[in-house]
């Protein structure tokens, strides 16, 4: 089997949800993704990063005042996986790297599990940033399940 045969046979996902900006909403669309990618062996590093992300949405943007929210896009197109978190904006700011290593940390992880990320926007209209990760295709005998969330 080449790598086209696998990719090929790879099911196509699309889904999109917004979450109010909290801890919980982070914790339920992490596991909406993973339960998406169900059988993919990378669905643990994408809902890794995809809570990374979607945890700097909720502290470090506009996202967590007061009816803040945060949007997650999952989309698989040919043996691609590409999650993006867009936010409400507000000023981009460097991670800070604290001794006690709670904060700081996020796009790190990103950086070493994702293939690729970035970030689009502006503070004025909200910051999206993304990640893309290679799909080996689902281990054996599993089938993505399809998330069909529209609102928590």
């Amino acid at each position: 089997m080449t790598e086209s045969d696998i990719t090929s046979t790879l099911a196509p996902l699309e889904f999109t949800c917004t979450y109010p900006a909290t801890a919980a909403h982070v914790s339920q669309a992490r596991r909406s993704l993973a339960r998406a990618l169900n059988g993919y062996p990378a669905a643990a590093d994408a809902a890794l990063c995809l809570s990374e992300l979607a945890t700097n949405a909720c502290v470090h943007s506009q996202s967590c005042e007061p009816g803040g929210h945060f949007t997650v896009r999952a989309v698989i197109r040919g043996g691609q996986l590409r999650v993006e978190v867009h936010d409400d904006g507000g000023p981009w700011t460097r991670p800070v790297h604290r001794r006690d290593g709670q904060h700081g940390r996020g796009l790190l992880i990103l950086a070493q599990l994702a293939s690729d990320w970035g970030r689009t926007g502006d503070s004025a209209t909200g910051w999206t940033i993304w990640f893309t990760m290679t799909l080996d295709g689902p281990a054996a005998a599993a089938t993505p399940q399809h998330a069909k969330e529209k609102q928590p």
